[in-house]
């Protein structure tokens, strides 16, 4: 998929974005946030025309949520998300790679490495 544009969606940090209890059940609103991830790969998202290739990067609580059919890759970081991230943007060098999260550190280290990046409401959450 090296001719696709690359979504790499930070779910702790996009899951609280959305102040809707997801820190009861940190594992169920990273399943919702895969769930309403599913359309993207084939819509696309504002400015990223489909299709792309959707990576959703769970850690803690979440990191054992199932994969699940319809596109959305599910990468479980042992430590630290935001590490996981670059290393996925440093594998795809050469390539459009979108990150999703509203950390600024890790907005900073991913655009060092030539990503793009957009916020939590940029994806169906």
């Amino acid at each position: 998929m090296v001719n696709v544009a690359l979504v790499i969606v930070d779910g702790a940090n996009v899951v609280g974005s959305v102040p809707d209890g997801w820190w009861r059940d940190r594992a169920g609103a990273a399943v919702r946030l895969r769930d309403n991830l599913a359309a993207v790969p084939a819509a696309g998202l504002d400015g990223v025309p489909a299709p792309v290739e959707v990576i959703l990067v769970v850690e803690g609580q979440a990191r054992d949520i199932p994969q699940a059919p319809g596109g959305v890759r599910i990468e479980r970081a042992s430590r630290s998300g935001d590490d996981k991230i670059i290393d996925l943007v440093r594998a795809e060098q050469g390539r459009r790679v979108i990150v999703i999260t509203a950390d600024r550190g890790l907005r900073e280290r991913a655009v060092a490495l030539g990503a793009e990046t957009k916020g939590p409401s940029a994806v169906p959450r």
